[in-house]
């Protein structure tokens, strides 16, 4: 591929239709959204240049939000879709490439799941197996049948 550029206008033009537009704030509060132009930009320079968001420059929108539409993007398949709009199979191949970087992060759902899973699969002997409770279900006492006060 080509080193990383800002997409031409002609370019735009063929992507701008497939980005899913943000609806304007009702509220006059917060940052006005971002150009979605920019933000794409933003999200190419990451993508071609391999750096972490934190270090993109400052000509293009915060990296919070170029991250967060890119999440978005990414998600809906939306940003496969340009890819392979602008750059071809080369696009669909760079996706591919930072999908595989992207880290998956996984609900608690899924961990105590994983770890239920590697609980049974270790020997009861193990120094690694969950240890047994040390301590026993408390059994229901009844006071009033020990302390019985006369008056």
């Amino acid at each position: 591929m080509t080193p990383h550029r800002d997409i031409t206008d002609e370019e735009w033009q063929r992507v701008m239709l497939l980005l899913p537009e943000l609806r304007p704030r009702s509220e006059l509060r917060g940052r006005p959204l971002a150009s979605t132009r920019s933000v794409l930009n933003g999200v190419l320079w990451v993508m071609y240049s391999g750096a972490t968001w934190s270090a993109m420059p400052r000509r293009y929108p915060s990296y919070q939000t170029c991250h967060r539409r890119f999440k978005t993007w990414h998600d809906e398949g939306v940003l496969k879709v340009v890819m392979a709009e602008l750059f071809g199979e080369e696009g669909v191949a760079l996706c591919d490439t930072i999908e595989a970087r992207m880290r998956k992060h996984a609900s608690r759902a899924e961990k105590a799941a994983r770890r239920q899973e590697e609980a049974r699969d270790l020997p009861r002997n193990s120094p690694f197996a969950p240890a047994a409770p040390a301590v026993t279900p408390v059994q229901t006492f009844n006071f009033r049948s020990v302390y019985r006060h006369t008056a």
